[in-house]
Parts: C-alpha cells; structure tokens; sequence
C-alpha cells in the first residue's frame, strides 16, 4: 500500500494560495482514481482509498502535517509515502524529486520528520521566492498570479502524474522522466 500526502492548508481563506499546491494535486489524484472517502476523526484530514492507493488531505494546518500523516501511518502501516509540497528553492512551474532529507525551512515537511521520521519521496513542486525574503511568509499564502494561473493546471496534472508514477518506477526513472524546470521566473524589481 502506498500512501500520498498533499500538503496544504484547509479552509476556502486557503484554498487558492500556493501554500497549497500539495492540496491541489491530490484533489487532481482524487479526481482521476475515484476512490472511496474513508475518512475518520482519528485521521485528522480527509482520507481517500483506491484499491492499494491512499490519498490524504491533512486538516491540521499545514505545521501540524505529521499528526495527520502520523494517524494514517500507524492504522494502515503503507510501505510507500509520497509527499506532495510547494517549495520556495524552486522557479515556479518546476518538479523535483528526492527520497528522505531535511525538511528544509518547510513547517509541513518538519512536522512529518518530527512524527514519522524522512524516510518518505518529495514531489518538490516549484512556486519562486518573492524579491524580499521577509515577504516568504505573505507569499506563500498569498494567491496565485495571472501568469501563474495560465499553467496552473497543466503543472498540477504533471505533478499528479509524479506522484502515481513513484507508486510503482522507480525514483531514478521519475527523475529523468518528469522533472521539469521552472516555467515561470519572478521578476526582478527594476531599479
């Protein structure tokens, strides 16, 4: 059984931000394997299972990610997890891949390390860094742009199709298959 995790936050005030590109491509595996909701107070997010496939939309917040995931883990014991996340090291658009690591500066990756330990595969997708680091915060919470919208879906389906392909290849052939570069650079402020 292999367990996917989209990251993100719930509420609609969340719904649209990039912090919850996680989210989105799970609602994307959602919509493709039509699986039945199982979900369970005990698992603190919304859980889906088609046949040895489980998707799980933590409803923590994005700091609290590990308990959700945690929950899932000790009741179904998968022996795969794949973590679906935004990532501010990467241009906008782009798809990495990795086993284990830290979690970075990423509160949703370090709350799952703190729970369940890193030995789990990254779906790093993309979203840039804003100009001023101290506005990190505002923007990946903030909403999408208009140039961000145009290839929005396109990049959610790529991510989709990551995330399932690590279900059965290999980490090496998912990443000379799909990993893709940033499609969108933030622009640099003009002086």
């Amino acid at each position: 059984m292999t367990l996917i995790v989209g990251l993100g936050n719930p509420t609609k005030r969340y719904e649209n931000t990039r912090h919850n590109a996680g989210f989105l491509a799970a609602d994307e595996i959602i919509r493709r394997l039509n699986p039945a909701n199982i979900s369970k107070t005990a698992f603190k997010g919304e859980l889906y299972k088609a046949d040895e496939t489980l998707i799980l939309k933590p409803a923590t917040y994005m700091n609290l990610s590990g308990e959700s995931v945690l929950a899932v883990k000790n009741f179904y014991k998968p022996e795969k997890t794949v973590v679906i996340h935004d990532d501010l090291d990467l241009a906008f658009g782009a798809l990495r891949f990795k086993f284990g690591g830290s979690g970075g500066g990423h509160n949703g990756l370090k709350s799952i390390d703190a729970l369940c330990g890193s030995d789990y595969f990254r779906v790093r997708m993309g979203i840039g860094r804003p100009d001023e680091k101290e506005r990190s915060i505002s923007y990946v919470l903030g909403n999408w742009s208009d140039d961000q919208k145009a290839v929005l879906s396109e990049w959610i389906k790529a991510a989709s199709d990551a995330a399932l392909a690590l279900i059965s290849d290999s980490l090496e052939s998912v990443q000379s298959t799909l990993s893709r570069s940033g499609v969108i650079q933030n622009r640099q402020k003009e002086d």
